[in-house]
């Protein structure tokens, strides 16, 4: 396998396990079915450092955020409010830190 295949064929091993990290799954619990959803992402680099040689690495995460629960014929999406809360704390953060630097500059 060249190098030039060798994020092709990432790509194509992530694609595939995409679908499997953001959906769990089904799980028959007393005649419900349960779904697991997550948010998942990957991140993957390298370099080529000439004659000293090369180097890559990368990693991944995955935040459980709810379930679908079909029953009874009707489905619906449960959340995980832990994890929806946790993930949205840093963003509401940078957010009031934004916001506060755009207030300032405004009113100057």
């Amino acid at each position: 396998m060249g190098m030039t295949s060798l994020p092709e064929k990432l790509a194509d091993t992530f694609r595939s396990a995409g679908v499997k990290a953001a959906y769990g799954d089904p799980v028959q619990i007393d005649g419900v079915t349960l779904i697991p959803v997550a948010l998942a992402w990957y991140g993957f680099g390298g370099g080529d450092a000439g004659e000293q040689g090369s180097g890559g690495g990368g990693g991944g995460a995955s935040v459980p955020i709810g379930a679908y629960v079909k029953s009874a014929g009707t489905v619906r999406f449960e959340p995980n409010v832990i994890a929806l809360v946790a993930a949205a704390v840093p963003f509401i953060l940078v957010t009031g830190h934004a916001l506060s630097h755009i207030i300032r500059v405004l009113k100057k």
